[in-house]
């Protein structure tokens, strides 16, 4: 079986931009026989007007060791309104067996650079021995660098 992951928003350019340097992800390249994403959408109908307008089409990104599932950003015309019931968790601090003041810092410098990136911080929990920064991506959906 394949699959992969949608999320859906109304950048795909900057959410491509976002997340592959978030996951250490690479933008997918346009299929065999074509030089863009839109130019392949254009040979399969896709109106010109529903086309990415800050880029060349590209709406997804791949893991370049091809172990972890493709990512596609699916254009919508609504905004986001609630709560994601599904996110993403960025495991950047090495769990409960390193130290806390280390996982702090690693989580804090990944976090920073995230939010370099456009990411937003919602909260920090920091008790119990858990750590984790809850942050959202440029377009307002939730993940958690832990």
């Amino acid at each position: 079986m394949d699959w992969q992951i949608t999320i859906d928003c109304h950048s795909p350019s900057r959410m491509v931009r976002f997340w592959s340097e978030a996951l250490g992800y690479e933008p997918a390249p346009p299929p065999v026989g074509f030089d863009s994403w839109n130019a392949w959408y254009i040979s399969v109908g896709v109106p010109e007007d529903e086309l990415d307008q800050d880029g060349d089409g590209t709406d997804r990104i791949v893991d370049p060791e091809g172990r972890r599932p493709r990512i596609w950003f699916q254009v919508v015309p609504e905004t986001k309104a609630i709560k994601n019931r599904i996110h993403l968790d960025l495991f950047v601090g090495g769990g409960r067996q390193v130290d806390v003041e280390e996982r702090r810092r690693r989580v804090d410098g990944r976090v920073a650079e995230l939010a370099a990136l456009g990411a937003g911080v919602l909260r920090t929990t920091d008790e119990d021995g858990a750590y984790f920064v809850a942050m959202t991506d440029p377009e307002g959906n939730e993940f958690c660098v832990a």
